[in-house]
């Protein structure tokens, strides 16, 4: 039975309290793709003739450029908690959280101002020395104020001022032009004049019991304040003269969240409501100017802001349904009468899914793009390089034509089709017909899209047997389109006609995964039956099936290696061979129902995600848990990108998509099982810059701790045990040359001795008396006498050893090493030095050993072979050592009357004598049991 998330949660965390946090071995948080806005108004900022716009995104904020709409900044660390107001006042972005109110310039923190209050701050107005933010709870406003006049920013804290709560709650503040050190605070029902240098109330209005005030904005004319109320009207109020302007009727019964007006010299202002809608208004023809419907989606707030662009016709909205957006007027269209107001049409606008997404496919093989689908009902394509090129897929249907003949019902411009269950993408036919598919809940046929121009497609595929759509694929090629039905059929359709070309029909219940290998030979199919059918999709023949333990839910294919990875609802993920029809891994160790898995590009890791809250990452060699992740929220769904280089996943309560990199691209990962207890507790990608890692930052790390306690890197060694016996870990064909040096010398030698040019050309030939002056001057230079001097340091250098015998002799690198290990009889470093030379520099340092006078050189390099076979290192290498000293020398060794050259040679014989017995035992042992399996 499937543990309860809570419990096993809460068992995990309370076992990793004692322990240090460890790092994941291969991914890494990198960033969050698609979060545009929240549900907090947005703030615009002048930095001269241009604007740009601050949106939250929960505990961040970015900074977008007006004109295109093109992120400029992201703030560069999380706010403890999550942004209640935003602010802007040129350079600087001020972001409240808490009781506490940041100030950025370019996204980088540089000041604090804190409130002594428990409550959180829900407003913040910046103008000349001061900063006011309120409290709406507490009745309460703070005014900050510059220490000097010649500071950017206030940092002091000035004074602190009280509203009675029976004049209600405060709603908004405002600071009315020409209105010195004086801001107006409206309160639910009543206006408020307040001196913020003195502290003193200047103003109070007579309560508006008609009114429920929701916000307040100033007008671009003295004394004018315009406020929005909760039944969709909006009223100017003189100030100055303390009584109703005009009351304006929207026809609009919801209740208004902002309220803008146009200051490019048109007398226009707009109103918008939680509704989603937008009222605009003439105040000089006081006639209603035009109403724009669902802008953003009333279940998210409808829209949180509308605000005018300083002397621009361009106003800008944003919602809580993750959009922001900017509307233009065009200039009004003059008759003979009178001036007609065209409408405000669409300009541009930045967003992403206003509910979490369900399903998410990399669209192309550069992991450019991506397509993904959300609860609320719409399919993006994302760009992980620019953001600008994030696009929503349109679902308006194509032009009826005499081929195109729908089954389902066509949605309305105003109506989207259901959400999205199954996804499928091809690029090959991208630009010539349709190229992908997708399932939608509750209905019968499959809808086809054009990635390639962003809209629906021309066809609908219905299911065979009238079930509902629980699957979809398309094939490699793009040709064929397969759908899966509840009552078990499989329908293959032609993707650029929509006609059926095949039919299957094996399962008894839902068919939940289909999948062609990449040459359109085989086919393979699972349901809820537990059953994997395979086919021979060229002759649409059943080539057999496998009956699985449990329901299976999912079915990924890997195209390379011809493996089907499942999701069983028995915890485990089952790895069939498509070729062979056969389990070839079963992998255990997930404690709730798997939500998605996927393959990496090599096939050599699957990576999964389960009710658990884990990400684990599989070694199919070796069928363990190599890497495990413990997120905070539970994923979705994932998709590896066909580059390797990144993981996309999608979690219950984020409109985003996380992206991790892909440490592996450039440490090597151990295979070695990681149990539950060391995995990691990462936090999710953010959109600030404090947790981000690039792609390449991993070419970078360091390790500074024990590889095989934190990354699990096996550290390779020469020897693994002192008691076996270790063959050389260099080439094989080392071995093999030195035991044939002698024959490839033979088959080296040229045919024919090398013969002189019979005509040289005149730049080639060198007179013998300038080659012998030029040799002299390189060596020396000549004496009076005609000989060569030289420093007494140079010839000392070339003779390096004095003899026994007072005999001095040149001593190179192998004769040199070979003397100081036999002093202290440990040859360890002489056999590294000697195993480091190429074969034919190890024949001619043999060769070339001393046998004049003695034959202690032979004797001692009979002690190092020896120390080395005793060591049971590099077996074969001193057995081919040992044989050329017998080719070379053989005749002098047997000649030879030395006793410490005979005490040596008997050491080696009875050393070798052992070894080989024992090797030849070993031999046999395993021989035999490889022989015994063979047979079984």
């Amino acid at each position: 039975m499937p543990v309860p998330v809570n419990s096993s949660l809460k068992k995990r965390k309370s076992e990793k309290k004692a322990e240090t946090v460890r790092p994941s071995k291969i991914f890494s948080p990198f960033r969050v793709l698609g979060k545009v806005s929240n549900e907090i108004p947005f703030a615009i900022g002048t930095l001269g003739h241009t604007f740009y716009i601050v949106t939250s995104v929960d505990r961040a904020f970015q900074i977008y450029d007006a004109n295109t709409l093109h992120i400029l900044f992201v703030s560069n660390t999380q706010t403890p908690s999550k942004i209640n107001a935003l602010a802007a006042h040129f350079h600087y972005v001020y972001a409240a959280w808490d009781n506490k109110i940041g100030i950025y310039r370019r996204g980088i923190l540089e000041h604090v101002l804190s409130c002594e209050t428990e409550n959180s701050i829900q407003q913040i107005l910046v103008f000349g020395d001061f900063v006011i933010c309120t409290t709406f709870t507490s009745n309460e406003i703070f005014v900050f104020k510059k220490k000097d006049s010649k500071d950017s920013y206030a940092t002091e804290f000035y004074t602190r001022l009280s509203v009675n709560s029976l004049q209600g709650k405060i709603v908004g503040i405002v600071h009315p032009a020409t209105y010195l050190n004086k801001i107006v605070v409206a309160t639910t029902n009543s206006l408020l004049v307040f001196n913020i240098k003195t502290g003193k109330l200047l103003f109070t209005s007579s309560d508006f019991n008609e009114f429920n005030i929701t916000s307040i904005e100033t007008v671009p004319v003295l004394d004018l304040i315009a406020f929005g109320t909760s039944d969709g009207q909006v009223v100017l109020y003189n100030i100055k003269k303390g009584k109703r302007f005009r009351k304006i009727r929207t026809g609009i019964t919801s209740k208004v969240t902002s309220v803008s007006f146009r200051t490019d010299g048109a007398p226009h202002f707009v109103a918008s409501f939680v509704n989603g809608d937008l009222f605009f208004y003439d105040l000089e023809h006081k006639a209603r100017v035009h109403i724009l419907q669902t802008v953003h989606k009333e279940d998210h707030g409808g829209v949180s802001k509308a605000a005018f662009l300083n002397g621009q016709p361009i106003f800008v909205t944003n919602g809580g349904d993750n959009m922001l957006k900017e509307y233009a007027f065009d200039p009004n269209l003059s008759t003979t009468n009178s001036s007609i107001v065209p409408a405000p049409h669409y300009l541009r606008s930045r967003g992403g899914h206003s509910a979490p997404p369900t399903t998410v496919q990399f669209a192309d093989p550069n992991s450019h793009f991506m397509l993904s689908a959300s609860k609320d009902r719409s399919l993006w394509m994302f760009s992980l390089r620019k953001d600008a090129q994030a696009q929503e897929m349109s679902q308006r249907p194509p032009k009826k034509s005499a081929n195109n003949k729908r089954v389902g019902v066509i949605p309305s411009m105003k109506d989207k089709l259901p959400e999205i269950v199954c996804l499928a993408q091809s690029n090959s036919k991208e630009g010539d017909w349709e190229n992908a598919i997708t399932g939608h809940a509750g209905e019968t046929v499959a809808r086809t899209w054009d990635t390639y121009n962003r809209r629906l497609g021309r066809w609908d595929l219905p299911t065979t047997d009238g079930g509902q759509v629980k699957s979809v694929a398309i094939s490699a090629c793009g040709n064929f389109g397969f759908v899966g039905s509840s009552s078990g059929g499989i329908g293959v359709y032609n993707m650029q006609s929509g006609i059926q070309r095949k039919l299957y029909r094996l399962h008894k219940k839902a068919v939940t995964g289909v999948a062609v290998d990449s040459m359109n030979r085989k086919m393979v199919s699972c349901g809820l039956d537990g059953i994997v059918g395979f086919y021979d999709f060229n002759e649409s023949k059943y080539l057999g099936k496998l009956q699985l333990d449990a329901p299976i839910t999912q079915l990924v294919y890997h195209h390379s290696s011809d493996l089907v990875a499942l999701v069983l609802d028995d915890l485990s993920i089952v790895v069939v061979d498509s070729v062979t029809q056969k389990v070839v891994r079963v992998l255990l160790g997930h404690t709730n129902r798997i939500t998605a898995l996927d393959f990496t590009p090599n096939g050599r890791w699957i990576i999964s995600s389960a009710l658990d809250n884990t990400v684990r990452t599989w070694d199919l060699p070796t069928g363990s848990c190599i890497d495990g992740i413990l997120v905070p929220s539970t994923v979705t769904s994932l998709k590896m990108s066909p580059t390797g280089d990144t993981l996309a996943t999608t979690h219950v309560n984020s409109v985003g998509i996380a992206l991790w990199t892909n440490r592996a691209m450039f440490h090597p990962v151990s295979s070695r099982h990681v149990e539950e207890s060391e995995f990691s507790n990462i936090m999710l990608p953010n959109t600030t810059n404090d947790t981000q890692t690039t792609i390449i930052d991993g070419a970078f790390d360091e390790n500074t701790v024990d590889d095989n306690e934190i990354t699990g890197v096996h550290n390779t060694v020469d020897q693994i045990n002192e008691k076996l016996v270790t063959l050389g870990i260099g080439p094989r064909s080392k071995f093999n040359t030195l035991l044939h040096l002698d024959v490839i010398k033979q088959r080296n030698k040229p045919t024919e001795a090398p013969k002189k040019p019979e005509n040289v050309p005149f730049f080639l030939e060198l007179k013998g008396e300038k080659v012998g002056d030029r040799a002299i001057e390189s060596e020396g230079k000549l004496d009076s006498n005609g000989t060569t001097e030289q420093s007494g340091a140079e010839a000392q250098s070339q003779l390096n050893f004095l003899r026994g015998d007072n005999r001095m002799t040149f001593e190179n690198e192998f004769t040199k090493n070979l003397r100081l290990s036999s002093e202290t009889k440990e040859y360890t470093e002489f056999l590294k030095y000697v195993h480091s030379l190429s074969p034919s520099q190890v024949d001619l340092e043999i060769r070339s050993l001393d046998i004049t006078e003695s034959v202690k050189e032979v004797s001692c390099f009979i002690e190092a072979l020896t120390q080395g076979l005793e060591n049971n290192n590099n077996f074969d290498l001193i057995q081919a050592y040992m044989s050329m000293l017998m080719k070379c020398h053989g005749d002098i060794i047997f000649d030879s009357s030395d006793e410490e050259l005979k005490n040596a040679l008997r050491s080696w014989e009875n050393i070798n004598e052992s070894k080989k017995a024992n090797m030849d035992s070993l031999v046999k042992y395993c021989s035999g049991v490889i022989n015994f399996f063979h047979t079984v």
